[in-house]
């Protein structure tokens, strides 16, 4: 038999459209109660009686988005519900426009079905609901909705952790960090979508930097040897009025063993603790001071990158002016923006330890520089103290200079934890 379409009972917003499909021949004559009609009494009360009693058991199947919608938000949940019969099967797929699926939750008693996921902008979608009556009979129902179209899409442009510019094994304090190639005005749909998933449990939080720029980072360092997997899921979510995400992303990485270097500069010393034991005191020399920019900053700086070389030129002044330098030095680790290193200065080895004589940058012997540049990882706390210069959290990876409540300032969902790695996707 067909089905049939009625007007909804349920108030706003909750289902807006009701199928009820109609039994197979012979199902309501199953569900009897076995009784008889007395004798004389088969008539035409008795029939309508029997086909009301049939009529109010008939599943009900009832769809959100409407039957016919348009200009559908692509974040809408598609919501499936039944009444006097299970959910056997519900399909929703892309009939016009982009191609694909979305996928769903199905509750345990069979009664609902939730999707999850985006839908594609500029798409019509198909729903396909096949139902089980209480006698064991089936039927299907199907209704479409279209969704709102785009006038631009955004992209990610930059992803860190990167295999090629840190490695996917990285340190401790290491942040996640995106880089979109547009102005993002919808922070909270396009941060909502970036699930973050871990071995060990971790609380953390996004923080956005400007328009086009979020981060993401624990509220305390990384646990040693966890793996951590970003599921960028942003094909279609909003990013603006009528801006949406073109495609999905996915990063797995690790976090090493946890390595902190603590230097001061007044004690002229680094300390290198690994998982929490000392391994290596390094005598150095740190910013002179005397000028602002010659002053080596206080806070927790992160190893930014490893160079076997880099040249170092003297920041604002040029050729031929007082204090200007252009110089080769080797086995650095970048610690900030602004120009500060540990590396290796065989020039100032008989001030390592007990003074202050570089232009900012901390200066270790030629021996503990190649041992420095060949045990860190990119995102290892370098932390240094005893400068008036405050290293500011946004020169280079200055992310932990700010305190919880600052970091989640710039949040939208101001704090989560992480879901379990192992956990299937869409689950």
């Amino acid at each position: 038999m067909g089905r049939a379409i009625r007007g909804s009972t349920c108030g706003p917003g909750l289902l807006a459209l009701v199928l009820v499909t109609a039994l197979p021949a012979g199902a309501a004559a199953a569900r009897g109660t076995g009784a008889t009609d007395p004798p004389g009494q088969a008539g035409k009360a008795g029939r309508a009686g029997a086909a009301a009693q049939a009529a109010a058991e008939d599943p009900v199947v009832m769809v959100t988005p409407a039957d016919g919608s348009t200009g559908v938000p692509t974040d809408t949940t598609v919501l499936v519900g039944v009444r006097n019969g299970t959910l056997e099967k519900v399909a929703v797929r892309a009939v016009k426009g982009s191609r694909g699926s979305l996928t769903g939750v199905l509750s345990a008693d069979g009664t609902q079905w939730r999707s999850r996921g985006t839908a594609a902008p500029g798409s019509v979608y198909e729903v396909v609901v096949t139902v089980e009556d209480e006698a064991g009979g089936t039927a299907e129902s199907t209704s479409s909705f279209s969704t709102v179209r785009a006038e631009g899409g955004f992209a990610v442009q930059s992803i860190t952790p990167h295999k090629d510019y840190t490695g996917l094994t990285v340190g401790v304090g290491m942040p996640i960090m995106l880089g979109f190639d547009r102005d993002i005005s919808d922070r909270l749909s396009v941060e909502r979508n970036l699930l973050v998933r871990t071995s060990r449990p971790v609380h953390g939080a996004w923080h956005w930097f400007d328009d086009r720029t979020v981060h993401f980072r624990p509220k305390k360092f990384w646990p040693a040897g966890i793996k951590v997997r970003l599921e960028a899921r942003l094909a279609g979510v909003s990013g603006g009025r009528g801006l949406y995400g073109r495609r999905d992303h996915v990063l797995d990485f690790r976090i090493g063993r946890s390595q902190i270097t603590e230097g001061s500069v007044r004690t002229h010393h680094l300390t290198v603790r690994r998982d929490g034991e000392e391994i290596r005191t390094i005598p150095m020399s740190a910013g002179q001071g005397g000028v602002w920019k010659y002053h080596t900053t206080s806070g927790i700086h992160l190893a930014m990158s490893r160079e076997p070389v880099t040249i170092m030129i003297s920041p604002g002044i040029r050729p031929g002016q007082p204090g200007y330098y252009r110089k080769t030095v080797y086995n650095t680790v970048r610690i900030s923006n602004s120009g500060e290193y540990v590396h290796s200065a065989p020039w100032s080895v008989g001030s390592q330890g007990r003074a202050n004589v570089s232009h900012g940058c901390v200066n270790v012997s030629p021996a503990n520089a190649r041992w420095f540049i060949d045990n860190t990882l990119i995102g290892d706390p370098i932390i240094i103290t005893g400068s008036p210069r405050e290293l500011e959290p946004t020169n280079g990876w200055g992310h932990w200079q700010e305190d919880w409540a600052q970091w989640t300032r710039w949040s939208t969902l101001k704090g989560f934890t992480t879901e379990p790695l192992d956990r299937p996707s869409g689950q």
